[in-house]
């Protein structure tokens, strides 16, 4: 089944879409800041939304990381 019509599978994307956008901008921060407009520009999103929010997703990634194992 495809990630688009799975609600956990999704939210499981955008955490790790935002957890890589966040460490990309930590190691390499030129390369998500010159390209904040456009198609681009949601990658520079995500990496402030893992910036800014860091406790709350780290707590989504446990909690999902848990509900994977504990479904499995």
């Amino acid at each position: 089944m495809s990630a688009l019509f799975n609600f956990q599978s999704l939210l499981l994307v955008l955490l790790l879409l935002i957890c890589t956008c966040a460490y990309v901008h930590q190691i390499f921060p030129t390369i998500l800041d010159r390209n904040k407009q456009g198609l681009m520009g949601i990658f520079w999103k995500a990496a402030r939304v893992g910036e800014r929010l860091s406790p709350y997703i780290s707590l989504c990634c446990v909690f999902m990381a848990v509900s994977m194992f504990v479904g499995n």
